[in-house]
């Protein structure tokens, strides 16, 4: 890895700013001559795009939702023919989910590879990966080419490490390649994994199989995890186990990002995320109501804009996350742009029960709290499921390896009961019941089986 890759992080904030203001107006200028949305869209809100002259007119556009793209993502793509040949040519194409779990094209060109390249080279040198390193990518082989498996390989490419993929997933198609959770297992171990790269919850499922099977995971170092809500008390439970099995310092990292963006990175765990890239993506903190950009510290929607692509291009993209940003240099690393300031909450994830909001992630945070949880799922459901309008009942799904079950049953009803005012039925069941890696993507943590036209 070449030393001054990081070298825009270093430079004060001015010139950073510099260098987004000159790539945005680039950008306006490309859209405005081959993005079919954004023309449209700019001529329906009567906005000249160019009166934005830097990042800091950007409130001059409006913002672009994920179902805006979702409904038209061909609209995104930029089509301008008299590009040099390698910011036209598509390299591949990944894609994006909403809440119908229909893929959606992201659209990658050479150029745009080449800067994911570059994004992913800035993200090893903060979060530490090395090009001694061995990635283990556990990220699942979907129907669709998602980001996050295909951006496996980017990393360890970006940073000259090696990967190895598990193949993990659902299985599909014809050629029966898919691998199984043991197999995973024997990978970390037979290749001497040093970094395991994969969805949160299967992630911690390897671990916690490689101590049932005794496997050898003492080369591991850390947990680069992604593709869900994780909390400080599931991220510690992972270490624990990791030490379990001879990890002297295991690190978790929270690789919070998109599919859209990529990774923003921790120097440390449990730190606030970088923007690798403050040349390739600028971030906004915006009012919901208004859009109007907020002061660092105040907390309100993430939307990002990407200044230097070429093939699927988003401006002033609204992620559904509630963060707030700061700029002020890092006081572990010293970088300087721009960073985000947790905790990340998602905008749809309060649920009414019992005529109370209750908050699923912190609910899932006091269950993992509770010592010998080695599975669960809480699910929302009718206390008579044939009566419509009888009362919503909270049920949590436990798998566990403790033997007093009534004990950790009390413990349980008292942490949830503290965390949402509700007191859930505690139900016991095999961990491959709640979560199967071989057919799940990601275990599903909070089903609400109510009836949709019931819903408070």
């Amino acid at each position: 890895m070449t030393p001054d890759t990081d070298d825009l992080l270093r430079q004060p904030l001015a010139a950073i700013r510099a260098v987004q203001d000159a790539r945005l107006v680039e950008t306006l200028s490309r859209c405005a001559a081959g993005h079919a949305y954004y023309r449209r869209r700019w001529r329906e809100a009567g906005v000249d795009p160019a009166t934005v002259r830097g990042v800091g007119d950007l409130r001059r556009l409006p913002l672009t939702s994920k179902q805006d793209l979702l409904a038209e993502p061909e609209s995104f793509r930029l089509r301008c023919p008299d590009l040099p040949l390698h910011e036209r040519a598509l390299w591949e194409v990944i894609h994006t989910t909403g809440s119908t779990g229909a893929p959606t094209p992201i659209y990658v060109t050479t150029h745009d590879f080449h800067a994911d390249l570059f994004q992913a080279r800035r993200t090893a040198a903060i979060v530490g990966i090395r090009d001694t390193d061995v990635l283990a990518n556990l990220f699942p082989l979907t129907p669709a080419a998602m980001g996050s498996f295909v951006r496996a390989a980017h990393n360890a490419y970006a940073t000259g490490a090696a990967v190895a993929a598990a193949l993990t997933g659902a299985p599909h198609g014809r050629f029966g390649i898919h691998r199984a959770l043991d197999d995973a297992v024997a990978l970390v171990a037979r290749h001497r994994a040093t970094v395991l790269w994969g969805v949160t919850s299967f992630v911690r499922r390897v671990i916690v199989r490689a101590a049932e099977l005794g496997a050898d995971f003492s080369s591991v170092r850390l947990c680069a995890v992604t593709g869900e809500a994780s909390s400080p008390a599931m991220r510690e439970d992972m270490r624990a186990r990791l030490r379990a099995l001879g990890v002297a310092r295991p690190a978790i990292f929270d690789r919070y990002g998109s599919t859209e963006a990529g990774a923003m990175a921790q120097c440390r765990e449990e730190g606030d995320w970088h923007n690798p890239a403050p040349e390739l993506l600028y971030h906004e903190v915006v009012d919901p109501g208004t859009g109007r950009p907020l002061p660092d510290g105040e907390r309100g929607l993430l939307a990002l804009t990407q200044l230097d692509r070429r093939g699927t291009v988003l401006l002033r993209y609204v992620l559904g996350d509630v963060v707030s940003l700061t700029h002020e240099p890092c006081p572990h690393c010293g970088r300087n742009g721009d960073r985000l300031v947790g905790p990340v909450e998602r905008t749809h994830e309060l649920i009414k029960v019992k005529g109370m909001l209750l908050s699923p992630a912190l609910l899932q945070a006091e269950i993992r709290a509770v010592p010998g949880v080695d599975e669960f799922q809480v699910v929302l459901t009718r206390r008579d499921p044939g009566d419509p309008h009888s009362m919503d009942e909270l049920v949590l799904r436990v798998a566990t390896h403790r033997a007093d079950r009534d004990t950790l049953a009390a413990t349980l009803v008292a942490a949830a009961a503290a965390a949402t005012g509700v007191r859930p039925r505690v139900e016991f069941t095999q961990a491959d019941e709640i979560y199967d890696p071989a057919k799940h993507v990601k275990a599903e943590r909070f089903v609400d089986r109510r009836e949709a036209s019931e819903r408070p």
